[in-house]
């Protein structure tokens, strides 16, 4: 299958979610991502409201993973455009940013942090005011059961809690918009239930 051809699976996969109200928290209007003579990604098209969940199905190559990185501004389309509550990733990318919460396919964990002081950094990156930082962080902590591992360093730890860990830094700062690429890769059957 060519990577055009499997462009178009992912083309079909977003276009299924419509409109359905007031302005969208996600929005992309003819979003392409060329990379010389390919294309990654062509015409993507999508409106995401609050409380919609969107999937993105394709075979590997297919650009799911290069979809998910414009969206979060990790990437910045050849042409077309991204909002995010209603700012421009291209023209206002920090308060678009602010929005939104991403878990790349690899987290981007620092081994030699414990967990809280992971989170508590990524807390301040993401300019949680510094006396609410530690409530953000406990409840992260919470919400994906890291509490046990908070004093621990990330590197001592199992791949299902390093995604746990990447989820958590996604979810600190309580996005209005939260994209995660393959959030159940290295979680064991009860962590991925748990995790749903």
């Amino acid at each position: 299958m060519s990577l055009s051809e499997s462009s178009t699976i992912i083309e079909a996969t977003v276009a299924t979610v419509a409109p359905t109200g007031p302005v969208p928290l996600l929005r992309a209007r003819e979003v392409s991502r060329l990379q010389g003579p390919h294309i990654l990604v062509e015409d993507l098209n999508l409106d995401l409201q609050r409380g919609q969940i969107l999937g993105l199905l394709g075979l590997n190559g297919a650009g799911k993973s290069t979809t998910l990185n414009l969206l979060a501004g990790v990437l910045t389309p050849t042409s077309g455009d991204i909002t995010i509550a209603g700012h421009s990733l291209l023209h206002k990318p920090q308060l678009a940013k602010q929005a939104l919460g991403y878990l790349p396919e690899n987290p981007p964990l620092y081994m030699d942090m414990r967990v809280e002081d992971y989170l508590l950094y990524c807390a301040k990156l993401r300019d949680i005011k510094r006396r609410h930082r530690k409530q953000a962080v406990q409840q992260a902590l919470a919400d994906c059961d890291l509490v046990t591992a908070s004093r621990r360093l990330i590197r001592n730890l199992s791949k299902g809690y390093r995604q746990r860990i990447g989820i958590a830094q996604a979810i600190v700062h309580r996005p209005q918009v939260i994209l995660l690429d393959e959030p159940s890769s290295g979680l064991d059957p009860q962590q991925m239930m748990d995790m749903r």
